[in-house]
């Protein structure tokens, strides 16, 4: 894959970010047609979302992003776990910082799309953080023997 950005740092940033796209998409397609076609309970429908979106999404970023980076001693059960519990923690924050929003400023309740994007700035930035250096991180030779 031919690439114009030569920093490798922004670039995984960017592959991130799009992947991230890619999973809201998905999250948003499996949500919107569970619940609203089949007629799933909405929070039975997000789980199921968030949970193939997290799964597509570690696929994504384990072969584009982090393709160089991923722990081939590391087995992937072992790294989807640490990569859920990551996305899970990015998608806490994200509420969280939606919600502090929401209450201590009222009238961003009529436009929740703001919110909504500062959260999932503090989102991003624990994903990709925990992502990198954590999720899909080469440990050195003194790591693999403790």
């Amino acid at each position: 894959m031919i690439c114009l950005i030569s920093d490798a740092r922004v670039r995984k940033l960017l592959y991130f970010v799009f992947v991230g796209g890619v999973g809201f998409v998905v999250d948003g397609g499996v949500l919107t047609l569970l619940s609203q076609f089949f007629e799933f309970d909405i929070y039975l429908s997000r789980l199921w979302s968030f949970s193939t979106a997290t799964l597509i999404t570690w696929r994504l970023n384990r072969t584009l992003t982090f393709q160089h980076d991923a722990d081939p001693s590391m087995q992937k059960r072992v790294e989807y776990g640490r990569y859920l519990l990551v996305q899970t923690s990015g998608a806490l924050a994200n509420l969280a910082v939606f919600s502090l929003i929401i209450e201590i400023h009222q009238p961003m309740k009529a436009i929740p799309i703001v919110p909504l994007f500062i959260g999932a700035i503090f989102g991003l930035i624990i994903n990709f953080t925990g992502s990198r250096y954590w999720v899909f991180r080469k440990r050195n030779d003194k790591e693999k023997n403790v």
